[in-house]
């Protein structure tokens, strides 16, 4: 897949006032400060698309960008920003929660980690939780330039393994860097293939 045009459509502070379009959707979200909107940026060639800042917790609403014309991108607040007032951090769980529990559209909820951490205790109860609610997503490994490329697979690995302490089967996973657009079109032909086998659902 190329995605050749990606259009911001709105901002929305509740699932409910998400766009009404009958469209599968890919969501993404992951601990502020991940690398989530140079993901995007990197994924849809648009550097301007997802708004980049140097503090992390930037992302405040559910923002849905429309791909190729036929399915969403949605931008997800990160979690687990200390520094956002705890007003608005107590606010953003129910948005995110409410979205990934009752979004009919949501597809896959693609949850970014960092490739250079070993495995934090925040992202792993986050998908834990993922899999008590029966929520289907894939992971994707960040900022792999930052280091040698066999640091990356041990990190990955032992994330891997960690999971698989709780887990039978593992998710799909990606390695990526914004830098070098490693792991973009793995990605996109992900989606790609998925989106083929739900033309019967959307």
């Amino acid at each position: 897949m190329d995605i050749k045009q990606a259009v911001f459509i709105k901002s929305s502070a509740s699932y409910k006032d998400c766009p009404q379009e009958k469209r599968p959707e890919y969501a993404f979200i992951g601990r502020s400060n991940v690398g989530k909107s140079s993901f995007i940026n990197m994924l849809t060639g648009n550097n301007k698309l997802a708004k980049i800042s140097s503090k992390p917790g930037k992302t405040q609403l559910i923002n849905h960008f429309l791909i190729n014309e036929e399915w969403f991108l949605v931008d997800l607040p990160g979690y687990g920003y200390a520094k956002t007032s705890k007003s608005i951090r107590e606010s953003f769980a129910p948005m995110i929660s409410d979205y990934i529990l009752y979004r009919q559209n949501l597809v896959y909820l693609c949850v970014l980690i960092d490739s250079r951490l070993q495995p934090q205790k925040i992202d792993l109860d986050f998908i834990a939780d993922l899999g008590e609610n029966g929520i289907p997503f894939v992971l994707i490994f960040t900022k792999s330039d930052k280091q040698s490329a066999t640091r990356t697979r041990a990190n990955v690995q032992t994330f891997l393994d960690t999971l698989g302490e709780q887990w039978e089967e593992m998710p799909p996973y990606f390695i990526s860097s914004a830098v070098t657009n490693t792991g973009k079109q793995e990605f996109l032909d992900f989606i790609q293939d998925t989106n083929s086998g739900l033309q019967e659902y959307f």
